[in-house]
């Protein structure tokens, strides 16, 4: 099963990020959007620790794959994101 999700994932890839009161937002090239809460989702709490400053530079590493934030030295990969499992 996981082999299925890893081939219906891997083409799957970042275009966009915007971030809402307490929420990351992460648009895809497949038309999809994703929202998490940043202080519900222990992974992210680095990033929810960070200013608004730090959250605004962010580029897409190669073929949108992962997001990458500079200021704090890292990042998400997509495959993370649309990971069917517990976040928690």
């Amino acid at each position: 099963m996981h082999t299925l999700i890893a081939k219906e994932t891997e083409s799957v890839q970042a275009e966009t990020v915007r971030f809402t009161p307490g929420k990351l937002h992460v648009r895809f090239n497949d038309g999809r959007e994703i929202s998490l809460p940043l202080a519900e989702v222990p992974w992210l709490k680095w990033l929810a620790k960070a200013t608004s400053k730090q959250r605004a530079n962010w580029s897409l590493e190669p073929g949108g794959l992962a997001i990458y934030w500079p200021d704090l030295d890292d990042g998400i990969e997509v495959c993370h994101l649309l990971n069917t499992q517990s976040i928690a």
